[in-house]
């Protein structure tokens, strides 16, 4: 999907996953992913002044993650939760011949997301237990359920193809750049 968002929008876009960051590990861990997110936010900072933005997708990364990392005070943060329903994820999984095992973690952490991005006080030691030492994590477990400034964008993928899907993930891009899609102001 990353690519597809990435040709819709030419040269105002960065597109990365998280191994276009650092190399994956032979077994990722938690901290890993946590460090390269800060990675990840530093290259925004750096597109940011050049007036274009970077699209981190591919990965399931935590809104909390994203607010937590070192630098994250220094960019304004836009997060749209790519979704689908649980069978939608586990036929969309096999279908790339992903190992059947592992699969029941997958749609549990999507689940787990799901509930984060609605309520941020919902089971965060999901994200700081066995966590990387640097992340910043009371600039989001401080804030309460129910407060407006935990906003994100939902965007329900199960029905889509991969072209739609695209379609509409840069027409939320298009909206968080004109201030029309919920954002986490820099602080």
């Amino acid at each position: 999907m990353r690519p597809l968002v990435t040709d819709l929008l030419g040269d105002v876009i960065e597109g990365v996953e998280l191994g276009h960051l650092s190399p994956v590990p032979r077994f990722p861990t938690k901290a890993w992913r946590q460090e390269c997110v800060e990675l990840a936010v530093q290259r925004a900072i750096e597109l940011d002044r050049d007036g274009r933005h970077l699209l981190l997708s591919g990965d399931p990364v935590a809104a909390g993650e994203v607010l937590a990392a070192p630098s994250a005070d220094q960019i304004d943060a836009s997060i749209c939760l790519l979704d689908a329903t649980p069978e939608v994820q586990m036929a969309r999984l096999r279908g790339r011949g992903d190992p059947e095992a592992p699969l029941v973690h997958h749609v549990a952490y999507a689940e787990w997301l799901r509930s984060h991005a609605v309520d941020p006080t919902h089971v965060p030691e999901v994200l700081t237990a066995n966590s990387w030492q640097p992340m910043r994590w009371e600039r989001w477990t401080t804030v309460e359920s129910g407060d407006s400034r935990w906003a994100m964008t939902r965007l329900d993928s199960s029905d889509l193809d991969p072209a739609e899907v695209a379609q509409a993930a840069a027409q939320w891009c298009i909206d968080s750049f004109d201030g029309r899609a919920p954002i986490f102001p820099r602080r």
